[in-house]
């Protein structure tokens, strides 16, 4: 699929401030919409949405497919009058969810579940009361949904009540007749806990409701969203539980092989990363089905997909299962090309974003190429050798996202004060003909990005609001810590959209879809 020449900015939507210690699909990502359209931006792009896990990753998912509930507005749930505001007010004082307006704005991850899952319980129980007795249009929406999703959706409501029953502990530590699926131990599980897997279904329900009222309300302004489909699943997930033979896992479900990276930029002793590998022989020998499957569930989520970690798709870094970092591992060919030919086959030719940043070879290129799909250029990147380097503007292609940083670098500010050496410093300098300090060298970067000749320029909300290291939304490597960035919708970003809509214009980058 082509993209027009256009721009966006790069937000999760937890990192949207709201009054419940998170950010969800309610009045403020509305709001953040019209803020894009204001601005000229025809681009959000948003990390994975999935039910997140350990450490609160978004590329920890617990569920392939299903939604985080995090992200689900207490004001959506008022709007469909399925909670009032006066209870959603009990819940809150319960949890003491709101943020000093003095202190620093952050995610609350353990006070944000503590609160939405008092108010899903209510909603739930409204729910019951109103509709499934009336039959209500909501009800029979609800049962359409059950229905449409069930290749996923029971598996998922059942796993997640076992997790739940079992403390949330791993799947590998449950009982065998539970680790190991065994047919009536989850027979008599799913009949004594039927009103929980149906308050499951529920979250994912009304989860569907508010992200397509969003993303519809995007289109309607023009806006295209770039969801993100992390190559590996969790170990801890219901996708691995399901599918076990599909992995490298050893008997009981413990790690034969993990997946990570080799040395990089971010960590000298790699990234590991603690998700098993696929067993490529098994799903070739299936037709792709489960991927098929999934790359369908993220076209119906997503305008375009930005798959993370792409290079995988043609060989993976294979690390033991017990390694502590990822130094020794091994490149382990993938079949990337017979399965985007069987995707494409069945599917149609996919909205993807290659996530082609690390180690790239010639034959992750000709994968990604072939298949025309548009790569990554940053520039935090491009100032650390010669005038080679494919991050710098002059040597970008055509068909590419160009970034000033990812969720996974600091903040322009942040990388400027503590992070570029002397010499990016002084080529930065003599490649934009500035004398560019801390106050402008951000300006000036995402005016290179906007005049250069790629596609699609996307800037961290971070970036255009000229923040530091303190912002940053991810450390690579660090467990504590990360995906707690948050930003208010409020006069001093929105007083940001006249100069991306100046710059966007003088650019070139202004579309109508």
């Amino acid at each position: 699929m082509e993209l027009p020449r256009s721009a966006g900015i790069l937000l999760h939507p937890t990192s949207i401030y709201t009054r419940y210690g998170i950010g969800d699909f309610g009045p403020n990502a509305f709001q953040f919409i019209e803020f894009l359209k204001d601005s000229s931006q025809h681009f959000w792009q948003v990390l994975p949405i999935g039910p997140t896990g350990y450490a609160d990753s978004p590329y920890q998912n617990i569920s392939a497919f299903a939604g985080n509930p995090l992200l689900i507005s207490p004001d959506g749930l008022i709007q469909m009058d399925l909670i009032t505001l006066e209870e959603v007010n009990r819940c809150q004082k319960g949890t003491k969810t709101d943020v000093e307006p003095s202190k620093i704005l952050k995610v609350n991850y353990q006070r944000a579940i503590e609160l939405k899952e008092e108010i899903f319980k209510i909603a739930f129980k409204t729910f019951q009361r109103k509709h499934f007795q009336q039959k209500s249009e909501l009800y029979d929406s609800y049962n359409k949904f059950c229905e449409k999703q069930a290749y996923w959706l029971d598996d998922f409501v059942l796993f997640y009540s076992l997790k739940v029953g079992h403390n949330l502990q791993s799947w590998t530590t449950w009982p065998k007749n539970f680790s190991l699926r065994h047919k009536n131990a989850l027979k008599v599980w799913s009949a004594g806990h039927a009103k929980e897997l149906e308050l499951y279904k529920f979250i994912q329900w009304i989860f569907s409701i508010q992200w397509f009222n969003l993303r519809d309300f995007a289109d309607e302004n023009d806006v295209k969203i770039i969801g993100d489909m992390p190559i590996f699943v969790a170990h801890d997930s219901v996708d691995v539980w399901v599918n076990q033979e599909l992995f490298t896992l050893k008997e009981h479900g413990s790690l034969e092989f993990q997946a990570g990276v080799p040395p990089d930029y971010f960590s000298k002793t790699g990234q590991l990363w603690g998700n098993p590998l696929y067993k490529w022989d098994i799903l070739q020998e299936r037709n792709f089905n489960w991927f098929i499957q999934r790359f369908k569930r993220q076209i119906e989520l997503f305008d375009w997909v930005r798959v993370d970690h792409f290079r995988g798709f043609q060989a993976y870094w294979r690390i033991s299962g017990s390694a502590k970092d990822a130094i020794k591992g091994k490149w382990i060919e993938t079949p990337g090309e017979e399965l985007f030919l069987e995707v494409q086959k069945q599917l149609g030719i996919l909205p993807i974003v290659a996530e082609d940043l690390g180690v790239i070879t010639p034959e992750v290129e000709a994968l990604r190429d072939k298949f025309k799909f548009p790569g990554m250029k940053i520039l935090q990147f491009a100032f650390g050798n010669d005038e080679e380097n494919p991050h710098l503007p002059h040597n970008f292609v055509h068909n590419s996202l160009a970034y000033t940083g990812t969720h996974d670098n600091n903040t322009t500010l942040g990388w400027w004060q503590n992070d570029a050496t002397k010499s990016e410093k002084k080529r930065l300098r003599e490649y934009l003909n500035s004398d560019t300090e801390d106050g402008s060298v951000v300006e000036d970067l995402i005016r290179a990005l906007y005049r250069s000749i790629a596609k699609v320029a996307i800037i961290p909300i971070q970036d255009l609001l000229g923040q530091s290291e303190e912002s940053r939304m991810n450390t690579p490597s660090i467990e504590g810590g990360n995906w707690q960035y948050q930003v208010k919708i409020d006069k001093k970003l929105k007083n940001r959209a006249k100069f991306l809509k100046k710059i966007t214009k003088i650019y070139g980058r202004l579309v109508i879809f």
